[in-house]
C-alpha cells in the first residue's frame, strides 16, 4: 500500500532561510519535514499555539546553534512551512512568533478566497 505524501508550501522566504542552515542541519530538517509530509511527527517537536492553531516547531540542534522550522500540516492537503531560523537563547524571539503568525494568515487567507471560489458540482440531469 502506497502512502500519500502531502506536498510542502514554503510562505515567503521560508526556503531562501532554510538553504542558508549549515548543510547538515539542512538535511536534517527535510528529513523531518519528509516525515510530516508521510503524516508522522518529527522526531523532536512541540506545539507552537503562540503562533496559531495546529502550528508545530521542529527543533533541530546543531554544533553552531539550535535550528527551527514552524510549520502547519492541518489545513488542506499540504504542509506549510511558515518559517525556518536558527535560535540564539531559549525562548522564541517575538519577532519570529510575529512573522510566523503573520505568514499563517497568509495561508488562511488563501484558504478562504480558494474556497469561496471553488466551482460548485453540478448533478447529472438525466
Amino acid at each position: 500500500m502506497a502512502s500519500t505524501r502531502k506536498p510542502i508550501e514554503f510562505v515567503g522566504t521560508a526556503l531562501a532561510d532554510l538553504r542558508e542552515f549549515p548543510p547538515e542541519i539542512m538535511r536534517e530538517m527535510g528529513y523531518e519535514l519528509a516525515l510530516v509530509q508521510e503524516g508522522c511527527d518529527p522526531s523532536d517537536w512541540k506545539p507552537m499555539a503562540i503562533v496559531g492553531p495546529g502550528v508545530k516547531e521542529i527543533r533541530v540542534s546543531g554544533e553552531d546553534g539550535i535550528y527551527r522550522s514552524l510549520y502547519v500540516a492541518n489545513f488542506g492537503d499540504k504542509v506549510y512551512v511558515l518559517h525556518c531560523f536558527q535560535k540564539k537563547s531559549q525562548k522564541t524571539p517575538q519577532r519570529d512568533i510575529d512573522l510566523a503568525s503573520k505568514r499563517l494568515g497568509t495561508v488562511c487567507s488563501g484558504l478562504r478566497k480558494a474556497t469561496k471560489k471553488a466551482p460548485v458540482q453540478k448533478g447529472k440531469q438525466g
